[in-house]
């Protein structure tokens, strides 16, 4: 299992605004990965107190860089920064996401990739029930 602070030293998103916990399975092609911050009454997302289900695009695509730094750091390397160019085909169903009282998970898989770019599909679910699922495509930046 690939704990919060392994995520931190692989992405850009930290404190309150990288939103996974752990990582629960992992290959080349998927990841899958636990969370509770939804729960947090300091979330960065809550608007009025409230976290909307349209932020789980944001936990998709955070799943994105964690499976990205992931097969980064199993070559030795780190990497490279992405940033959100598309959505597509999203279906929330659910309303909002602050008030699920156990654990959600994610499972991102990827699509298409290629030398600058990469296209995931991600699902996110709470306790069996599917919340979201989508494509994010990220344009991946050069490594400074």
């Amino acid at each position: 299992m690939v704990t919060r602070e392994q995520i931190l030293s692989m992405i850009p998103h930290q404190g309150g605004m990288c939103l996974w916990d752990r990582v629960l399975h992992w290959d080349t092609g998927s990841v899958q990965l636990q969370a509770g911050s939804h729960r947090d009454p300091e979330h960065p997302l809550r608007h009025n107190g409230q976290l909307g289900a349209i932020h789980l695009c944001e936990y998709g695509a955070q799943a994105m860089a964690v499976h990205g730094g992931l097969r980064a750091r199993d070559h030795g390397g780190r990497a490279a920064p992405g940033v959100l160019v598309a959505l597509r085909d999203v279906q929330l169903h659910v309303s909002r996401i602050d008030q699920l009282p156990g654990l959600i998970q994610a499972h991102a898989q990827v699509l298409v990739e290629a030398e600058a770019s990469q296209q995931y599909g991600f699902r996110i679910l709470h306790a069996g029930q599917l919340l979201a699922e989508g494509r994010a495509a990220v344009m991946l930046q050069p490594l400074a």
